[in-house]
């Protein structure tokens, strides 16, 4: 489905009768892989042409970090299990796929307002047994390759002045992605997998262990992209297939008091992954290098029948 064919933000929802600004129904009633919808054939070969130095990019954090990890999350036990002489298996326990670098799947936050999760679908759809509704397993068949662009937020931040601590809620507002895109000379297409540097990962990295152990008590703070409607229509109408950034939850954290947690939006209304906790320091400082902010993605999500997120496994390649 072409850009020109899309319902711009106005024009949400889709189908009337479904709750606002939700997508639901636009790529079928029982579709379950959302924006990525917009990863066509011809895209992804467009991307892929992106490719022209082979400097490798992993974005997958360290499955230890952040040490502890945040919102309760479970810490990863790992067993080296010794099968005879010269022969190993790892054993991992307590794995939680959103300790470390996840993209959150479409059943991890359904919309509270609606009660409902990505095209209508309803807690009873969501049991990881076959037949199960919106699970990782979706998404991990088609696997996720596609133009990412990134915007070095961050540098941009401080080349201007503004000064903040990623370690405390900042918004990062329209106004600054559009202009940082401009000064890069990012130009969006449809379909892109947007990345956001917020500093964050690089403030974290530079904290005590006992820094790190007070960041991980709730009430958790962090920088990311503003929150509201003005944004909302900002990732809606670039028709961007998938978002993720450094920080923890992607949008500034906690939520703001009137405009709402967006991954209720994100993810239940417009089956938009969102990528959380991405390594992107080496990525930003090669681009800031060379001046080129795109590059082909491709990320393996866990084949886990009925995962609700997973560790992202992507690379950004130029």
């Amino acid at each position: 489905m072409e850009s020109k064919v899309l319902p711009n933000f106005d024009q949400l929802p889709y189908k009337l009768g479904n709750p606002p600004h939700s997508a639901w129904g636009l790529w079928g009633d029982d579709d379950e892989f959302g924006m990525l919808n917009l990863l066509t054939p011809d895209r992804v070969a467009a991307a892929a042409k992106l490719a022209k130095t082979g400097k490798v990019f992993a974005f997958n954090w360290e499955l230890e970090l952040p040490n502890p990890p945040l919102f309760g999350r479970e810490e990863l036990k790992h067993t080296i299990k010794r099968k005879r002489d010269w022969v190993n298996d790892d054993v991992y326990d307590d794995f939680n796929t959103q300790s470390s670098s996840q993209w959150d799947g479409l059943t991890h936050y359904g919309n509270t307002s609606y009660h409902g999760f990505y095209n209508g679908v309803q807690a009873e759809d969501i049991t990881g047994q076959p037949g199960t509704r919106n699970g990782m397993q979706a998404w991990a068949r088609r696997g996720i390759a596609g133009r990412g662009v990134l915007i070095d937020y961050r540098r941009f931040a401080l080349k201007h002045g503004l000064t903040y601590s990623p370690g405390e809620r900042h918004e990062i507002s329209v106004e600054a992605l559009e202009a940082a895109a401009k000064e890069q000379g990012v130009e969006f297409h449809v379909g892109d997998i947007l990345f956001v540097r917020s500093g964050w990962m690089e403030w974290y990295l530079g904290l005590s262990q006992e820094e790190r152990v007070k960041v991980a008590r709730m009430p958790h703070t962090a920088v990311g992209v503003a929150q509201g409607d003005e944004m909302l229509r900002f990732l809606w109408d670039n028709h961007f297939a998938a978002v993720a950034g450094d920080t923890i939850a992607f949008e500034a954290y906690p939520p703001h008091p009137q405009h709402g947690f967006m991954h209720e939006t994100f993810l239940a209304l417009w089956g938009m992954p969102i990528g959380e906790m991405f390594y992107l320091e080496k990525l930003a400082d090669d681009c800031a290098a060379d001046g080129v902010y795109e590059f082909f993605l491709s990320s393996a999500p866990l084949n886990k029948l009925g995962g609700v997120a997973s560790p992202p496994n992507a690379l950004g390649i130029k």
